[in-house]
């Protein structure tokens, strides 16, 4: 009777998700940027642990110019990295650690700014595919973006790195199929944010998710450039995500989800989690 009781308890526990898998480490690097990180930390790591996927720390750097003798981040301890850091150059030492981290299976994910940090750092450049000002040219690769159904370089010179004025823009899915972005509409309208453009890299690994149209009329480049993208390292796994430039930005329900997808996919090499039933359309924006 009492092995059939503990067996009775043990199913009903499994049902109800008691043995459900522990939360997975991440975590979240700051500390310099020339965006307000101080005020979209807190929300990033809020919209990773309100996945239920992910327990996460924060990791926040010396001041620009300040004394990194001591900055060592553990990146073995996590199984994802998220930089929301855009600035000094890490000590050679961090550089290697991360490398090691990334090839050997670790996850990454680039939110917004990290793809203008590190522009001497022929490593970091490969992981994000492109990437935008630091006084990038056409030394560190062409610009990258959709053109006749497909991902294009193009070698003409010029500075890497533009958005227009922020305002609210369409995003389209480029693979429906992938992990990330499975089960999300076509197209969908996010919030007011900068929108990227004349990105440039060794971007010939990236795996384009979705784009969005920049705008002449907003001092855009005229073409569909890359919003999301997935790459790989090594073992590693990577998501660059170019959106959610600030706390209005991060509201929208298209960045969430596709924050907490891509993070997840990077982790794991799998995305679980379901489009959320109130994921933007074409039309309008939807917020959170």
């Amino acid at each position: 009777m009492k092995i059939t009781i503990s067996i009775c308890a043990a199913a009903l526990a499994l049902a109800c998700g008691a043995f459900a898998a522990s939360p997975m480490p991440a975590l979240i690097i700051d500390g310099q940027n020339n965006h307000a990180w101080k005020e979209t930390t807190p929300v990033l790591k809020k919209i990773l642990e309100d996945s239920g996927l992910f327990t996460v720390d924060v990791l926040t750097s010396p001041a620009k110019g300040g004394d990194f003798s001591n900055f060592r981040p553990e990146f073995t301890k996590y199984k994802v990295v998220i930089s929301n850091y855009n600035g000094d150059p890490w000590p050679d030492a961090v550089k290697a650690s991360f490398e090691a981290y990334m090839k050997n299976g670790g996850g990454f994910v680039s939110y917004h700014a990290a793809d203008n940090a590190f522009p001497e750092w022929a490593a970091y450049n490969e992981m994000i595919g492109e990437g935008g000002w630091g006084n990038r040219d056409e030394k560190a690769g062409p610009y990258w973006y959709f053109k006749d159904g497909k991902l294009v370089s193009d070698s003409a010179p010029g500075k890497a790195g533009n958005h227009g004025a922020r305002k609210p823009f369409q995003v389209t899915t480029r693979d429906a199929k992938h992990p990330v972005m499975k089960g999300l509409p076509p197209v969908w309208m996010h919030e007011t944010d900068e929108l990227y453009s004349k990105l440039r890299g060794p971007g010939d690994k990236i795996h384009l998710l979705a784009t969005a149209y920049s705008d002449p009329d907003n001092r855009g480049s005229g073409h569909d450039e890359p919003m999301l993208m997935a790459l790989e390292y090594g073992k590693g796994r990577i998501f660059h995500t170019t959106l959610g430039h600030d706390t209005v930005a991060m509201q929208c329900v298209g960045f969430i989800a596709t924050l907490q997808r891509g993070t997840e996919w990077a982790a794991t090499g799998k995305a679980t989690q379901k489009a959320p039933k109130d994921f933007p359309g074409p039309d309008a924006v939807v917020k959170r």
